[in-house]
């Protein structure tokens, strides 16, 4: 069931896809679509790190304790395709990378409060997954 039909804050986002989802996601809800772009271990904790400020890699990998290189390299990539981080690359020697929220990435600011404030004043009716 689609939550379209009550009232939201409205979040400007582009009207096109990114290119991560494909034209067959256009007829799911658009709840479903916001989730699809976040789905991952990793992504929630990546942007709320983000919101911060641009990062360097190295950064994002030290505060996210367990994450391997890999595992943040594909995650930063998808959210990089869905438009919601952006990497820039610095002509240097050695090679610097940062990465910071979108436009869109920060159209997503408001959602992930609201899922910190609704963590903190729900009861745990559930274990933390490991």
């Amino acid at each position: 069931m689609c939550l379209g039909h009550l009232p939201v804050t409205q979040i400007p986002v582009t009207a096109s896809l990114p290119d991560s989802l494909d034209s067959g996601d256009a007829q799911l809800c658009p709840a479903e679509l916001a989730l699809r772009v976040m789905r991952g271990r990793w992504k929630l904790l990546i942007l709320c790190r983000l919101r911060e400020g641009p990062e360097r890699f190295s950064a994002l990998q030290r505060s996210l304790v367990g994450v391997s290189h890999k595992v943040l390299t594909a995650q930063l990539r998808e959210l990089e395709a869905d438009a919601v981080v952006c990497r820039r690359v610095f002509g240097e020697v050695p090679p610097r990378v940062e990465y910071d929220l979108s436009e869109r990435g920060r159209a997503l600011l408001p959602v992930l409060e609201g899922l910190h404030a609704w963590g903190a004043a729900a009861p745990p009716a559930v274990e933390a997954v490991e």
